[in-house]
């Protein structure tokens, strides 16, 4: 066993009941976060874990990819194929408030346990789907991973250099804000239950999401016709904001605003600019963007990244040197801010986990349990959820039901 297998009696969500059935990043995620916050979280794979336990980097022979996702949850193995398996995941449901999963669309119903059922079974359970591109509309029964909802989304079109091709972002943005989107419309299902004493059912769209997140483009094209190309790191609305080279390394400077450009042209000693009729506001600047970032380009490259640093800090002026992920885990802020944790692991030893970002004062989340093996918690959470006799439990696993 890796840690406490009873619920937890500490935490904003404590006495919460999370059954999930997803996989990969998405729904793990949105799974994890509840029981950061003290939800009991039971993760169900199939027997020998779920797909993302085969994913690289490797940790002792072990897959880091679900352990960042996975913990707080207490890890049992069903064959959901099975003939078996659908009673059993009936009894699951009677028992909890919240199931989650990333199915395609339509997988649950064919399981014998779309919402219908579901609530049949238990009228306050919530049902939480995040899919693709969700339960309704022509693509719902396309199949898609993080880098399809970027490109189906609009998203991809946006992110490059106008030169290059279209690209993805260094990381799996639409699962991550997917999972969060998820976490929320559980919460506002939880609430509304308070009320009503019923559950419903919350429908996460991956391509929903990052559509959700593109900022003023949609609305430009649909009200006013117009459409905007990729600009790399320059910012679109206020100029400079852009990434520039330093003598050892780049640095990104926001400097885009009318209180702001004055104190970036005092900090290149050039106080002269803010009043050059090129650069007087924002429209200016806007329409003589190539020229403005040329003279901070040539300022920025004379100068490190801490001298940069200096200046721009003894005006006021935003600005981040463009770090290595590297340099972020070294660094003072991620330490300060919790932002890896070390979390002790009986089989694997020590992980280094990301830390919970959410900062509640008084009921803070906490790291209760690493992320479990594939199955380790069946005894115990069979016998304690479900009423299983241990002589049951072993004669599952004999026929390969867990």
């Amino acid at each position: 066993m890796s840690g406490p297998t009873t619920p937890t009696t500490d935490g904003p969500l404590a006495g919460l009941r999370v059954l999930d059935l997803s996989r990969f990043i998405a729904g793990p995620l949105c799974c994890q976060i509840l029981g950061d916050m003290g939800a009991e979280v039971i993760k169900v794979e199939r027997p020998g874990g779920e797909d993302g336990r085969r994913h690289v980097p490797f940790h002792q022979g072990h897959s880091v990819y679900p352990m960042i996702f996975n913990r707080n949850k207490h890890g049992i193995t069903l064959d959901t194929r099975h003939p078996r398996a659908l009673p059993i995941l009936e009894r699951f449901v009677a028992e909890v408030d919240v199931v989650v999963e990333n199915y395609r669309p339509g997988t649950m119903a064919a399981m014998g346990l779309g919402y219908d059922r579901l609530k049949e079974i238990n009228p306050r359970v919530v049902l939480t789907s995040i899919s693709g591109f969700g339960q309704t509309g022509p693509n719902t029964q396309r199949a898609l991973f993080d880098a399809i909802a970027q490109a189906a989304s609009g998203l991809m079109s946006l992110t490059g250099k106008p030169e290059d091709e279209p690209t993805m972002t260094g990381t799996f943005v639409a699962d991550y804000i997917s999972a969060f989107h998820g976490v929320m419309g559980i919460l506002l299902a939880l609430s509304a239950r308070e009320r009503t004493g019923l559950g419903q059912h919350v429908d996460i769209s991956c391509v929903d999401a990052l559509f959700a997140c593109l900022g003023t483009h949609p609305s430009a094209y649909a009200m006013l016709g117009e459409t905007r190309q990729r600009s790399g790191s320059r910012d679109q609305i206020t100029v400079p904001a852009n990434v520039y080279p330093a003598a050892d390394g780049h640095v990104y400077i926001h400097a885009g605003t009318n209180p702001l450009f004055p104190r970036l042209c005092t900090a290149m000693g050039r106080p002269n600019l803010a009043e050059d009729p090129r650069f007087l506001d924002q429209t200016a600047r806007l329409a003589n963007v190539e020229e403005l970032d040329e003279l901070v380009r040539t300022w920025t490259e004379a100068l490190t990244c801490e001298q940069i640093d200096a200046h721009l800090t003894e005006v006021g002026v935003p600005f981040s040197k463009v770090v290595t992920v590297a340099e972020a885990v070294e660094s003072d802020q991620v330490a300060a801010r919790e932002m890896l944790l070390d979390v002790e692991h009986p089989a694997l030893g020590t992980l280094t986990l990301p830390g919970i970002p959410i900062k509640l004062s008084d009921t803070p989340g906490k790291v209760r349990k690493p992320p479990p093996l594939a199955g380790e918690d069946n005894d115990a959470v069979y016998r304690r959820v479900l009423g299983v006799d241990a002589a049951e439990v072993a004669r599952m696993r004999a026929d390969g039901v867990i």
